[in-house]
């Protein structure tokens, strides 16, 4: 269990037993119950900004130990354009990577999602409205906009994805039960290039990435941005990052391989 879960588990129980200590002793002074439960609002909020601490879901972040290579994941597609560009990059090298698409875009341009499965990539949900405030959706709105996006991809793709990687990399307990039910694999990053943000540059995503690009690494890129058809940074740098990393003898290999089940 990750250690952030372990402090949310324990930080909960405690939360709780503060009305049994004052029944069984006398209450706490104002000032300190103020305190814990404002240490227990921070606690909580972090763990919903924080993919990569896994308070909420068991998040596969990065490789297992030992694992060889990097994964390349690309985020809120597709776009008619710029998604072929990075199809087209990727093929240039012969590296697969995965499309983590939003359900509504993929309703629009089904024979993308149909093209990036057929040159060899792996297609994941990104949710199918990206509502940038899915982690504060009761259980039932998520789980209506999850099975919404898998209809929709399966539909197109006739295979059901097993892959979910929440807007903006947001959870909560909520959405951690409902992808249990869904039986999805919730999918985080170990390196994110910031390519979403239009200040972003092609050397920028060169310096954010490369550092980390190493063994078990899992990269965050996009392929389109999040509204409107403004071409990521990302776009643009992935031949350069390919080469480095192949000048550098770091494989780019398929999210498949760092899976618990692979």
């Amino acid at each position: 269990m990750a250690p952030a879960r372990v402090a949310y588990f324990a930080a909960t129980v405690g939360l709780f037993a503060v009305p049994v200590w004052s029944l069984a002793r006398a209450p706490l002074p104002l000032g300190l119950l103020l305190g814990l439960l404002l240490a227990y609002g921070a606690l909580t909020t972090v763990g919903v900004l924080f993919l990569g601490l896994r308070m909420y879901v068991d998040a596969v972040v990065r490789g297992p130990r030992g694992a060889r290579g990097v994964a390349l994941t690309f985020d809120d597609g597709p776009h008619p354009v710029h998604t072929r560009a990075v199809l087209d990059a990727l093929d240039a090298r012969s590296v697969q990577g995965t499309f983590f698409v939003i359900g509504q875009k993929a309703e629009q341009h089904p024979e993308l999602v149909r093209e990036i499965v057929a040159r060899g990539h792996a297609v994941g949900l990104h949710s199918y409205a990206h509502d940038r405030l899915f982690s504060l959706r009761s259980a039932a709105a998520v789980r209506r906009d999850l099975t919404r996006g898998l209809d929709v991809l399966e539909a197109i793709t006739g295979a059901r994805p097993r892959l979910f990687r929440p807007p903006i990399g947001h959870t909560s307990p909520l959405i951690a039960r409902v992808v249990d039910e869904l039986e999805l694999t919730v999918v985080g990053w170990s390196v994110r290039a910031r390519d979403g943000l239009a200040g972003t540059t092609a050397a920028d995503v060169l310096r954010r990435v490369l550092p980390g690009a190493r063994d078990g690494a899992i990269v965050l890129l996009h392929d389109a941005a999040e509204r409107g058809d403004r071409a990521p940074a990302g776009v643009s740098a992935l031949p350069a990052l390919l080469e480095r990393l192949d000048a550098e003898r770091v494989p780019v290999v398929p999210l498949e391989a760092f899976l618990p089940e692979a």
